[in-house]
């Protein structure tokens, strides 16, 4: 495992919510309780492309229409009563919507909460069930059950 990298500061021009994200990820591998994820660093970064692909309004935060958009595009829909019940799980009920760092808790806390098995299998269901494409082929009356 790579030394984790704990800096004090940066110097780079980004987007202001790529710094938020860049600063939380470092605050996580500087934590102890993180120092034996194996590949965190990698991880991190995944995390926070992911992150920032949802989080729609760069405020920090994905709200019940930014999960529900995430869920339809990982092809797993859920209604408006499951995404509430998925992101009380993850902020523990005190929240209505997902900060960066309550989204990175749960994808490396042991505990398995729905937005993180979706997440972990998305790539997964697409490869295993790939959409036929153009038209049906044709069947005759013995084929039918």
């Amino acid at each position: 495992m790579a030394a984790a990298r704990c800096p004090s500061g940066g110097g780079s021009r980004r987007p202001p919510q790529d710094g938020r994200l860049e600063a939380i990820n470092q605050e996580f591998l500087c934590d102890p309780k993180f120092s034996d994820e194996e590949d965190l660093e990698e991880k991190l970064a995944v995390f926070k492309e992911k992150y920032m692909e949802f989080d729609l309004n760069n405020q920090g935060e994905i709200d019940l229409m930014s999960v529900k958009r995430m869920m339809e595009k990982m092809g797993a829909p859920k209604t408006h009563l499951e995404l509430k019940k998925m992101i009380s799980e993850v902020t523990g009920g005190v929240s209505e919507t997902i900060s960066y760092q309550d989204f990175v808790n749960v994808m490396l806390g042991k505990r398995s909460a729905v937005l993180k098995l979706v997440m972990m299998f998305e790539g997964k269901a697409n490869e295993s069930n790939p959409k036929p494409s153009g038209p049906p082929p044709e069947r005759d009356i013995a084929s039918l059950p």
